[in-house]
C-alpha cells in the first residue's frame, strides 16, 4: 500500500499563511537573482532575507484601507525590512508575484493529487486481482448482456486512473510556469534573464511569452483535468450504487458497527459515499467551466478571473483530494457478493448465450438474418415464459438441423466466454 500524505495536507496549501509565505519566497527569489546580476546591492538582499516577515492581521488591516492585497502585503513586509525594502518588487507588477506564487501552490496541490491517484490505483489493482475470475453479468442499457468478471470492472477502473495520473502529470507540468515580465509582458523594467533565473530557483519554467499574466488556458487545463478525474469517480460511484440496489446486491459499501442509514427505517444500508462523490463531481465540472470562462480576458489582462480563481483553485483541489481518499477507502472496504453475482448471472435462464448461438449458426452457413430470427424466436419465448433457453433451442427442429446437442452444450460453457481474461489483465498491466 502506498503511504499517503507524505506531502502537506491539501487544506494547508491554501491557507493565508502558506499563500503569503509563497509570495515572500517569490519576492526574495527576485531580489536574490537581481543581486547575483549586480542590479541591486548584495548586502540589501542579506538584510531582506534576515528581516522579511509578515503578519496576516496587519496585511488585512492595511488592505481595508488600500483595497489592494499585494500592496498591503508589500507594505507590511516593508515594515519589517526597513530601508532595504525599496529593492523588493523592483520592476515587477502584481501578477508577476501572484501568478508565479500560484504556480507553486498548484504544483504542490497537484503533487498531492498524483499521490492520491496512485493510492486509488493500487487499491483497484488489489481488488482486480482478487476478483479476476469472479463471474458476473455484464449489462448494457441496464439489461443483462453477456458474462464478464468483477475483476475486469476493477481492471477497467485501474486503467482509467492510470490515464488520469498521466493527465495530472501533464497538467501539473502545464501550470508549473512563472513570469516576471512586467505590466504587459514586455520586460520593460527587468531583463528576461531575471525571469529565467527566478523560475529556475523556484523549480518552475519561465513562460515563453506572457501579458500581465500567465495565460489562463494553463489553469483551465489543470481544472478540466481535475473535473475529468471527478467524472471518472462519479462513473465508479454510479456503478457501485447500481450494483448495491436491493434487487441486484452484487456489491455493497462497507457498513460499520453502529452506523445508521435512515432516521425512519432501521433496515436501510445506503451507498452514501458513492452518492456524495456523485454530487461533488458536479462541483468540479462547474469549476472547470469557470476556469474556461477565465481564458478570455480583455487585452493584456483584466481582473475578472482573479476572484473566480480564489474560489475554484482551493475548492477543486481540496474536493478532489477528499473524493479520491473516500473512493480509495470505499474500494478497499467494498463488500463483494459472488453468490449474488452467480444468481443474477443465471436469472435470464441462459439468454446471455444468445449471441454465441447466433454465431454458431452463421458458421453453419446460415444467413445472419435467418439465424438471428431463429435464435430470437427462442429467446423471446424464454423471456416471456421463463423456460430454459438451452432447452428451447434443443426443442427447435430448425436449429437442431444445424447444431448438435454437443455443440449447443459447448456454446453454454461460461469458461469459454471468459477465456481471454488473463490476456486483458496483461494488456492493462496487472500481473
Amino acid at each position: 500500500m502506498i503511504a499517503r500524505y507524505t506531502l502537506p495536507a491539501m487544506g494547508s496549501i491554501w491557507t493565508e499563511k502558506n499563500k503569503f509565505e509563497k509570495w515572500l519566497e517569490v519576492e526574495i527569489a527576485v531580489c536574490e537573482v537581481q543581486a547575483e546580476l549586480e542590479l541591486i546591492p548584495g548586502e540589501a538582499v542579506e538584510e531582506i532575507r534576515d528581516k522579511a516577515n509578515f503578519k496576516i492581521e496587519r496585511i488585512l488591516e492595511i488592505e481595508k484601507e488600500v483595497k489592494h492585497d499585494v500592496i498591503a502585503f508589500l507594505t507590511n513586509v516593508a515594515e519589517y525590512v526597513g530601508d532595504a525594502s525599496r529593492f523588493i518588487h523592483l520592476g515587477m507588477t502584481s501578477s508577476d508575484l501572484l501568478d508565479t506564487a500560484n504556480a507553486l501552490l498548484m504544483k504542490e496541490a497537484g503533487g498531492i493529487l498524483i499521490e492520491d491517484l496512485n493510492a486509488l490505483r493500487e487499491a483497484l489493482k488489489t481488488r482486480a486481482i482478487e476478483h479476476k475470475n469472479t463471474e458476473c453479468i455484464g449489462r448494457s442499457h441496464g439489461i443483462h448482456a453477456e458474462p464478464t468478471t468483477f475483476g475486469l470492472k476493477m481492471a477497467l477502473w485501474y486503467d482509467e486512473i492510470n490515464s488520469h495520473i498521466q493527465r495530472m502529470e501533464r497538467a501539473v507540468a502545464a501550470i508549473s510556469y512563472g513570469k516576471i515580465s512586467g505590466a504587459v509582458g514586455t520586460f520593460a523594467h527587468l531583463d528576461p534573464v531575471v525571469e529565467e533565473k527566478v523560475c529556475e530557483k523556484l523549480g518552475l519554467k519561465p513562460a515563453p511569452i506572457s501579458t500581465q499574466i500567465i495565460q489562463r488556458d494553463r489553469y483551465a487545463e489543470f481544472l478540466t483535468t481535475i473535473a475529468l478525474i471527478g467524472s471518472s469517480l462519479e462513473k465508479f460511484s454510479i456503478e457501485i450504487r447500481s450494483l448495491q440496489r436491493t434487487e441486484i446486491l452484487e456489491v455493497e459499501e462497507y457498513f460499520s458497527k453502529g452506523q445508521k442509514g435512515s432516521s425512519a427505517m432501521p433496515h436501510k444500508r445506503n451507498p452514501v459515499t458513492s452518492e456524495q462523490i456523485s454530487g461533488l463531481a458536479r462541483l468540479l465540472r462547474s469549476n472547470s467551466m469557470a476556469a474556461m470562462e477565465n481564458v478570455a480576458l480583455w487585452h493584456e489582462r483584466d481582473i475578472s478571473h482573479s476572484s473566480v480563481e480564489r474560489i475554484i483553485l482551493p475548492d477543486s483541489t481540496i474536493l478532489l483530494d477528499y473524493m479520491l481518499n473516500k473512493m480509495t477507502k470505499l474500494v478497499e472496504n467494498l463488500l463483494v457478493y459472488p453468490e449474488n453475482m452467480k444468481t443474477n448471472l443465471n436469472k435470464t435462464n441462459g439468454l446471455i448465450f444468445s449471441q454465441s448461438v447466433l454465431l454458431a449458426l452463421t458458421q453453419k452457413k446460415l444467413r445472419r438474418e435467418t439465424a438471428y430470427s431463429l435464435v430470437q424466436k427462442c429467446a423471446m419465448e424464454c423471456w416471456n415464459t421463463g423456460k430454459d433457453f438451452k432447452s428451447l433451442l434443443m426443442e427447435d427442429s430448425e436449429i437442431m438441423m444445424n447444431l448438435s446437442e454437443d455443440e449447443i452444450e459447448n456454446i453454454f460453457d461460461l469458461k469459454k466466454h471468459l477465456r481471454n481474461v488473463n490476456q486483458i489483465f496483461e494488456r492493462v498491466g496487472i500481473n
